[in-house]
């Protein structure tokens, strides 16, 4: 029970860090990454704002590989499980839902997904790193909800 709880309060807490890091990283001193995921390119295959991909895993990675191979922090193992599964839903939802980046998922019609679309799209609609808004992902402000319901 307690691995499970670790997993899910760790995936639970990522949604948080995700928003500060979007906020204060992402939209502060990184903006010179994320700001061609603003600013688009319909040729480029890959943005430098991909790299946060790999910058996002590396503490995944490191609780994984620690709570394997170190007996004494094997639950650091669970909290590595939950920023991996909260990367695979981040990816899922912010790359091929929302951005279409695999073609999956083109014709989903839920509210839940109506609003995180909404949302995402009201952040871009900003194309530089000043005023910006609702930089959450799985959770977004609750106007999008209610408006997505009402349809």
């Amino acid at each position: 029970m307690i691995p499970f709880l670790i997993t899910l309060l760790t995936f639970v807490a990522m949604e948080g860090v995700a928003w500060l890091a979007h906020k204060y990283l992402m939209h502060g001193w990184l903006w010179v990454l994320h700001e061609d995921h603003h600013q688009k390119n319909p040729r480029a295959v890959l943005e430098k704002n991909d790299n946060f991909f790999l910058i996002f895993a590396c503490p995944g990675i490191l609780m994984l590989a620690l709570g394997t191979f170190k007996p004494d922090m094997h639950l650091l193992f669970f909290s590595g499980l939950g920023i991996t599964i909260y990367g695979f839903a981040y990816f899922m939802v912010h790359d091929v839902f929302i951005h279409q980046r695999i073609k999956w998922f083109t014709k989903t019609d839920n509210w839940y997904f109506r609003a995180i679309r909404r949302a995402h799209k009201m952040h871009h609609k900003h194309l530089y790193k000043e005023d910006g808004e609702c930089f959450g992902m799985l959770w977004v402000p609750l106007k999008y909800f209610k408006e997505a319901k009402a349809k």
